[in-house]
């Protein structure tokens, strides 16, 4: 699969609105078929930074970043509110989900 993790370090005046501004997006990647995830977290140690992780069979990374709703998103809806270029770690990795920690065991 294609993991993907991208950090989005926002506008202060658009934190509190950057999950509603990117919800459209968010909805329709979560209907792409070969997205396996699509998770919004927000940085514990910066309120201004967003990070996106994201997963895709191997053959369907290529279809959402080819989507009208990719290209709407990143053209015309994330600019605005983005303080800079968002950061991203891109790898297809051996894994078809999550693994359970090998570290920590909860019967």
């Amino acid at each position: 699969m294609i993991f993907i993790v991208v950090k989005f370090q926002v506008k202060p005046e658009w934190t509190d609105r950057w999950l509603d501004l990117v919800a459209p997006f968010t909805q329709a990647t979560r209907n792409e078929p070969g997205n396996k995830w699509f998770d919004w977290s927000r940085s514990v140690d910066d309120p201004n930074e967003f990070v996106l992780v994201e997963a895709f069979e191997n053959d369907a990374a290529g279809a959402h970043v080819n989507s009208e709703h990719f290209k709407t998103a990143t053209t015309q809806v994330m600019p605005q509110a983005l303080a800079a270029t968002p950061r991203i770690i891109s790898h297809t990795i051996d894994a078809d989900d999550w693994s359970a920690m090998g570290e920590i065991t909860i019967d």
